[in-house]
């Protein structure tokens, strides 16, 4: 998907909307490739995860075809369909928590590493493994105090994006972002840690 294509994605999906398969089509062809590198980012390295990477390309256009409204710009898309895919994992998680037969819960971390990098990471440290259900609970929280740091989270943690892509998505520096990341991941670590100790977590 292009930088320059806003009108033609916001014609797509009105048509789409307006039920017709060409146009829904279509779309989805102008949109997969962003999708499915936002959808490998969150779980790569994560073979033994229940949810793949098409399924979760699929439901998150679905639910970004449904919105009321379109998408100004690619940043827009991308920030969208970081939300989108954040809902969808957390939806996801809930139902595996409630199935006795889940094999346990689903983490991410929040180290350095491009995106969510998945918990298999030899070299990140055991405070930056969190739950996604406890994450999720604290980055809404955290919206209420910064909506830039939350959404930073969420693009890291949810869309899978370098801090570049998140400092392009957002319209800030690279080194803003970064410095908004460190602040926010910091917040993030000491409010699970607080839930732990009181055992307020999911």
């Amino acid at each position: 998907m292009s930088e320059a294509d806003p009108d033609e994605l916001a014609t797509l999906l009105v048509r789409a909307r307006g039920g017709e398969p060409a146009a829904e089509q279509a779309l989805f062809v102008r949109v997969y490739d962003e999708l499915r590198g936002m959808a490998r980012g969150y779980l790569r390295g994560r073979p033994g995860h229940t949810l793949q990477p098409t399924a979760l390309v699929h439901e998150a256009f679905l639910r970004m075809v449904r919105r009321p409204d379109g998408f100004a710009d690619r940043n827009h898309f991308i920030a969208v369909a970081a939300t989108a895919m954040r809902q969808i994992l957390v939806d996801h998680a809930r139902r595996r928590a409630a199935d006795k037969r889940g094999a346990g819960r689903t983490v991410v971390t929040l180290d350095d590493h491009a995106g969510a990098a998945p918990h298999a990471h030899s070299d990140a440290g055991a405070g930056d493994v969190v739950d996604l259900l406890a994450l999720d609970q604290v980055l809404s929280r955290l919206a209420a105090l910064s909506q830039r740091q939350a959404r930073i989270v969420e693009l890291r943690c949810f869309g899978g994006l370098t801090i570049d892509e998140v400092a392009e998505v957002l319209g800030v520096s690279g080194s803003l972002a970064e410095k908004e990341w460190r602040r926010a991941r910091a917040w993030v670590r000491r409010e699970l840690e607080g839930a732990a100790a009181a055992g307020d977590l999911p």
